[in-house]
């Protein structure tokens, strides 16, 4: 049973996003409050944005204060802990707590790479290329997957979306990958997308990995639509991004649980702002477009019903053990992979790896090296005991 069934009365739910220019974007993030909501009917959820959308983070709050709540458990609707999630929330909520002294706020983690949220990047993945299950081993490696991240300032967010990029590539068994950006970093999607080419791929999957639609969404699209158009012999599958996909809302719930049970969620980022801002390290931002309407439009009426439920297994990580007499590798499912391991093959591969390969792998690799004048060793090393 869910902590979230037995919160008390007061207690309710803000999830805080960035807010968009762009209206689908709104209408398309309050369909992450609906979710919960069907979810947990008894329960006051809310959602507002730093800027240019309604309603801002002040105005959910307002909401939550006039419907009797005092005691808030807020997240951000946001993939990778960046500037927005580590400053600017934390920065509105205490300016909020600090005007209503009688209320409790209580700051979560962004999303991250939590597993429900790398099934759900699978699960859109799949349906740009028709697939109903997760691949099998060898099904994929013809194909290449480019992941689109945000792209930000901050390094580390950076390397969150290339850290996504190779688990799901490795556990679907694409051929290559690579990560590219549409914001503030390297490498831009349409020059990621013409160098990826290079590689001699035919079929190439784009990823973006958003969870709602919105100008940049477009941008994505446009540099896709030319670059496929300067390569007609080059298949481009396009996935959806996440939006309320099942296993999003899933993670907001595991997200809120947390920050309910644990002591200092998010590695107590809320209370680290706190001790910044005091002494004086950061300061209170305010938001120059953050919206303000003279009258409040509700964006719940008029979005749709959209929701994606999937139900799949996926294989768990595997890695290896060692003993005191050696070591010993787990079995890796893509083994066989053209780019894998078994390029090694005679070049003093470990021989855990070497009594995995199906003899036709271990004599197709030892004919291109014959036939590229390299030696071939004709039995399979053997490991020393350690």
């Amino acid at each position: 049973m869910s902590l979230l069934n037995s919160l008390p009365e007061n207690s309710g739910i803000i999830i805080c996003g960035h807010g968009s220019r762009a209206k689908i974007a709104e209408e398309e993030f309050s369909l992450l409050a609906t979710g919960l909501r069907a979810r947990f009917p008894q329960l006051e959820v809310e959602y507002g944005f730093l800027e240019y959308s309604s309603p801002n983070i002040h105005m959910a709050l307002d909401r939550l204060i006039a419907k009797g709540i005092t005691n808030i458990y807020a997240v951000p609707g946001m993939l990778f802990s960046a500037t927005h999630a580590q400053n600017d929330i934390p920065s509105v909520l205490i300016t909020y707590m600090q005007k209503n002294p009688a209320l409790t706020i209580k700051y979560g983690q962004e999303l991250g790479l939590h597993d429900e949220m790398i099934m759900a990047f699978q699960h859109r993945i799949m349906e740009s290329i028709d697939l109903d299950e997760m691949p099998k081993p060898g099904e994929l490696y013809d194909t290449m997957l480019v992941v689109v991240g945000r792209g930000t300032s901050v390094a580390r967010a950076n390397a969150e979306a290339s850290k996504l990029t190779r688990i799901v590539a490795e556990n679907m068994g694409f051929g290559w990958c690579e990560t590219v950006y549409s914001g503030v970093t390297f490498p831009s999607v349409g020059r990621g997308l013409e160098m990826a080419l290079k590689l001699g791929f035919k079929t190439i999957v784009v990823a973006p990995y958003f969870l709602f639609s919105g100008k940049l969404i477009g941008r994505i699209n446009a540099y896709i639509k030319k670059v496929a158009a300067d390569h007609p012999d080059v298949r481009f599958h396009v996935a959806d991004y996440l939006r309320d996909q099942s296993h999003v809302i899933n993670t907001f719930v595991e997200r809120i649980e947390e920050t309910v049970s644990q002591p200092a969620v998010n590695n107590g980022l809320m209370e680290k702002f706190q001790a910044r801002l005091a002494s004086g390290e950061v300061t209170v931002h305010h938001h120059h477009a953050e919206f303000q309407p003279e009258v409040e439009t509700d964006l719940e009426a008029r979005s749709h019903n959209h929701t994606h439920d999937h139900n799949h297994s996926h294989q768990k990580d595997v890695g290896h053990s060692h003993s005191g007499h050696g070591h010993t590798h787990a079995p890796y499912r893509h083994i066989a992979h053209p780019y894998g391991p078994r390029t090694m093959i005679d070049e003093n591969v470990c021989c855990c790896f070497m009594s995995q390969f199906p003899q036709s792998v271990v004599d197709e690799e030892r004919a291109l090296r014959l036939a590229s004048g390299k030696p071939i060793v004709d039995q399979i090393p053997q490991c020393k005991a350690k």
